[in-house]
């Protein structure tokens, strides 16, 4: 990209906003080829908090179908599921043929939150570690591509997000204590991370770093690299045609709706 769709070093909306459109083309071919081709692909979104997983899942997901790209987002696990094994709430949202699942944080919640905030301890910390690859080999001989990105974002930039979460009302439902913590316990997440992609970084489920300082830039970035990892291509689609509207049965439809309660026209 050209300094002129740059500004201080960060990408401007208009470069942006092209360059996102050519990729979200694309992504509806990859729709396409996924059904077709009965598909079966999870994405896993992990990173620091603030590091833009959101913004950059709505990226990929604002033109695409629901049905074939499902975003999943589990709460804190219920007294039920926490006497389940670990993994076993993350089965059931694997996807079936035809679709792909992306994972607003994942199974990995254990290597993160859960071992920094101790509640777990080393012991289930590190089992969790040593048995990660190997379930991950289990998914992907069973046929599913696993991609898993982390996004990170330097510590001036996590700062300058959470204080536009604290001042902005449409912004602060995305302020949790949690997230609170996490700008408190910067380094012990960085161990945390770092043991976690040491132990867990794969030849059959490799991770996957993007620097996230710039928002526009990593969305990009991301998209672009899920496209590059997934061998699909544009399937010919059959042009459609409008048929005739059938008058068989025609009657003034608009006048049954008259005396109906309404919206007030106040825009």
């Amino acid at each position: 990209m050209s300094s002129r769709g740059e500004k201080d070093g960060k990408l401007k909306r208009k470069p942006y906003e092209n360059e996102l459109k050519k990729l979200q083309v694309e992504l509806c071919y990859l729709q396409d080829w996924v059904k077709e081709s009965g598909q079966r692909i999870i994405i896993v979104f992990e990173g620091r908090d603030a590091a833009g997983k959101g913004g950059t899942i709505k990226a990929l997901t604002e033109r695409v179908s629901p049905r074939v790209f499902r975003v999943v987002a589990l709460p804190a696990p219920s007294d039920r599921e926490k006497t389940q094994l670990f993994m076993q709430r993350y089965i059931q949202q694997f996807p079936a043929a035809g679709e792909i699942v992306i994972f607003d944080r994942s199974w990995y919640n254990r290597a993160g939150v859960e071992y920094v905030m101790e509640f777990i301890d080393d012991k289930t910390h590190k089992r969790f570690l040593e048995r990660c690859p190997l379930i991950e080999q289990y998914i992907v001989d069973g046929g599913i591509q696993l991609i898993k990105v982390w996004l990170e974002v330097g510590q001036k930039e996590q700062e300058k997000r959470f204080a536009a979460r604290i001042n902005d009302p449409l912004r602060q439902w995305k302020l949790s204590p949690m997230d609170v913590e996490s700008y408190r316990l910067w380094y012990e997440y960085s161990r945390a991370r770092d043991m976690m992609l040491e132990a867990t970084d794969s030849e059959h489920a490799p991770w996957y770093i993007v620097r996230s300082d710039d928002k526009k830039r990593a969305r990009l970035n991301c998209i672009s690299h899920i496209l590059s990892q997934i061998p699909y291509k544009s399937l010919p689609r059959k042009k459609v045609k409008l048929p005739k509207r059938s008058t068989k049965n025609k009657y003034d439809d608009q006048a049954s709706l008259k005396g109906r309660k309404s919206v007030a026209d106040k825009y």
